[in-house]
């Protein structure tokens, strides 16, 4: 891509996340309509806006950049454009560490409980992955780790089930499960928020690594790459910056995945060129599932993870079939 091109299209995203949140903080079971924005506090719903919409609408930024910007920078280590921050165990470690809060009855406590848990397991997730690749193994042995890490905590949600001591703890396990950012206070924006950019400053530095990754292995090492040190940040990066997220929101799937895949044919074959604007387009895509799923005429408010699912698998089955007939 052109310098020219690059901030233009940096530009529209940035529009167009403007646009969307504007739509956001307007949306839902309560509409705001556009004449109240001239007339600031004057309304009622001026309170809906400051302790509902406005932390949610930025909970849907910050959570949609962690998993764009960790989508791409996975996607251009592995090489592998079907890479995920799920693939690596520590959305899955996230997960079993939140779970385990409701688990043990502990999320009541305090609003600060579960997502302390959910940083906590996700960061037992970046240790143990560490510790499973080893010092100077491979971008194989990386992904293998990864996969087993993914299916131990699976397996270790499954089982908090599966032994939930009251049907109110299973609910409540399932319901965060789904993922969702309603209900999300200034709070959880204040805890989340920090451990979030992070994360995604950590995962840019990664530009010129990743780009010169695009040589092997051997060529990465011949331009002075330490690659163990590229591991390190990015599981680092990964970590921080993913189970923020899903330490607040529950889980939310394929953002990592479409990001990075919208945007290739716009920026190029550089990974380092597309971190930042799959973070601006991650973005996008959280703000507009989320408008997405409260709009949808349901008895209950549809939960995002199961918006991005409906909205992620044929996206992934479209992509797997493109890639075959390429194959072919």
């Amino acid at each position: 891509m052109t310098t020219m091109r690059r901030p233009a299209l940096l530009a529209g995203l940035i529009t167009l996340v403007v646009l969307l949140s504007f739509a956001s903080l307007c949306a839902g079971k309560a509409w705001v309509p556009f004449d109240i924005w001239f007339n600031p506090g004057s309304d009622p719903r001026w309170a809906i806006i400051f302790q509902l919409r406005i932390p949610r609408t930025i909970l849907g930024i910050a959570v949609g950049m962690a998993l764009g910007a960790a989508g791409a920078a996975l996607q251009g280590y592995t090489r592998n454009p079907l890479a995920d921050p799920a693939v690596f165990g520590v959305s899955s470690m996230a997960s079993f560490g939140a779970v385990m809060t409701l688990y043990l009855g502990l999320g009541a406590a305090a609003p600060w409980v579960l997502p302390l848990g959910g940083m906590l397991g996700a960061g037992i997730g970046v240790a143990i992955l560490l510790g499973l690749s080893g010092a100077t193994s491979s971008v194989l042995t990386f992904i293998l780790a990864g996969v087993i890490l993914n299916s131990v905590a699976s397996a270790g949600v499954a089982l908090a089930l599966n032994l939930a001591p009251t049907p109110w703890a299973v609910n409540e396990i399932i319901n965060w499960l789904m993922g969702s950012l309603a209900d999300r206070s200034a709070g959880e924006v204040q805890l989340a928020l920090p451990f979030i950019v992070g994360g995604c400053l950590l995962l840019f530095t990664t530009t010129k690594a990743l780009d010169a990754l695009t040589l092997g292995e051997t060529g990465a090492r011949s331009l002075g790459i330490s690659l163990g040190r590229l591991r390190l940040i990015l599981a680092i990066g990964t970590g921080l910056a993913v189970g923020a997220s899903v330490a607040v929101t529950g889980m939310i799937g394929f953002v990592g995945l479409m990001a990075p895949h919208l945007l290739r044919p716009l920026v190029g074959a550089k990974p380092g060129a597309l971190l930042i604007p799959s973070a601006i387009a991650g973005a996008a895509i959280v703000l507009a599932g989320d408008i997405a799923a409260r709009l949808i005429p349901t008895p209950v408010e549809l939960k995002l993870g199961v918006a991005m699912a409906a909205l992620g698998g044929p996206f992934f089955f479209a992509m797997l079939l493109n890639m075959r007939r390429k194959m072919a």
